[in-house]
């Protein structure tokens, strides 16, 4: 088969797989802010130099974590006195935040006892991050630079933040949502401001939702299924009301699902195959395998 026409689209605009199941797989991660060119891979060697790339990887790794690379969005996100860098832990969905004068200064913070070090200190706030990673995928620069700026222009603050590849540009706009660990994709600005307001008041946004780090595919396809039940019942649910407690020796396509109440529910899966999925900009179309809701039982009242 020939590339041609078939990878001069780009890979957002094949649409054909569902959001859920497909967030970023985390549980901690490191946000360091750094306003210059971000290149492809943002420890390979041409973004900090090769020196200092390995220390920071290898400090970011021995804390358990991931890393990514945030800034402003606009002139005013290239012209800063100060580094702000975050560590969340979307298990605890907590953030914890400091600044350094300069990259290398991150190697002196205790990143793997940010939760109780004095260098760092609470972030009483949702963080939003837009990916705008231009040299992994045009997408998330083309789609994602205009909602972050409309972001910006209505949160300020220190909410809305440009963000490296976090995986999924064919998913593009693609957004983080801290201090939970949810993964969005196929954002407009007027979903993503609204997803922000929301989680100001720590309600859950279920539209767009890719599903929540700390859990495997199956695990994010079942709380948003129970999250689309509660939600279809006229019930407000927030951010932390919904636990995965899907015993291990549980069948493979089933997942439970507990509310903070002590409600219960089973969730039914099955997976199928689709066909036509560009993954990133100037590849062919391929198959690929996704998970779906098939039934979702209350198994336990409050």
């Amino acid at each position: 088969m020939q590339c041609g026409d078939q990878c001069s689209v780009r890979c957002s605009d094949h649409q054909v797989e569902p959001l859920p199941g497909t967030g970023k797989k985390e549980r901690c991660v490191v946000a360091m802010e750094f306003p210059g060119g971000w290149s492809r891979d943002v420890l390979d060697g041409d973004t900090f130099g090769v020196e200092l790339s390995a220390l920071i990887s290898e400090h970011v790794t021995s804390a358990g974590a991931g890393l990514q690379l945030i800034r402003k969005p606009g002139r005013k996100g290239r012209r800063v006195k100060e580094l702000h860098v975050y560590v969340v832990d979307y298990q605890r969905a907590q953030c914890v935040g400091t600044t350094i004068s300069h990259a290398a200064e991150i190697l002196d913070l205790d990143l793997a006892s940010a939760w109780d070090c004095t260098q760092f200190h609470p972030v009483d706030h949702p963080l939003f991050l837009i990916c705008t990673h231009a040299k992994r995928d045009a997408c998330c620069a083309i789609k994602g630079r205009p909602i972050a700026q409309a972001l910006e222009d209505s949160f300020g603050g220190d909410i809305v933040w440009e963000t490296s590849h976090m995986k999924g540009h064919r998913f593009a706009a693609t957004a983080l949502l801290w201090p939970w660990g949810y993964s969005f994709g196929r954002l407009s600005i007027a979903d993503a401001a609204r997803i922000t307001e929301r989680a100001h008041h720590g309600l859950f946004s279920l539209f767009a939702n890719r599903g929540r780090g700390i859990y495997s595919p199956t695990g994010q396809v079942a709380e948003l299924a129970v999250v689309e039940v509660l939600l279809q019942a006229g019930e407000e649910v927030h951010y932390g009301d919904l636990t995965l407690i899907t015993p291990a020796d549980t069948a493979a396509g089933i997942e439970q699902v507990t509310h903070r109440d002590g409600r219960v529910w089973r969730v039914s899966l099955a997976s199928r195959h689709v066909d036509g999925v560009v993954a990133s900009c100037g590849t062919l179309p391929k198959q690929g395998t996704v998970w779906e809701a098939v039934e979702v039982a209350m198994v336990k009242k409050s």
